[in-house]
């Protein structure tokens, strides 16, 4: 399934081979949903209705952010089925990195500028 913002194909990419497949596309897409109500709140713009007219590059900053936000709850969801916690965990690190970096670039304001502009 397509979501506005990021594909079932990279959250799966994300989550790695070792999630519980119980974590399935009607949960994904209530997590997708929470994560671009995330996005369009914190920045205080509505990216969801403009998505399809962005730069290619502030859609990647986007995607990754949505992605890595539904992967991180589809890890979470049972991290007993990854070789160890400590797999799970550092998963989810990365990814939460990932999406603080992407969020301070979206917050920054010449960052919105260049949205704007591109």
């Amino acid at each position: 399934m397509a979501y506005i913002m990021t594909t079932e194909a990279e959250i799966q990419q994300k989550s790695g081979a070792n999630v519980n497949t119980n974590f399935d596309t009607t949960a994904m897409t209530a997590s997708n949903l929470r994560a671009e109500s995330v996005i369009n709140c914190a920045v205080r713009h509505n990216f969801s209705d403009t998505f399809s007219t962005l730069n290619i590059d502030v859609k990647q900053i986007l995607s990754d952010y949505c992605s890595s936000f539904v992967a991180i709850e589809a890890i979470s969801y049972d991290m007993g089925s990854y070789t160890t916690i400590g797999e799970a965990e550092s998963m989810i690190t990365i990814l939460r990195d990932g999406m603080l970096r992407n969020m301070q670039i979206l917050k920054n304001k010449n960052t919105e500028t260049f949205i704007n502009a591109a």
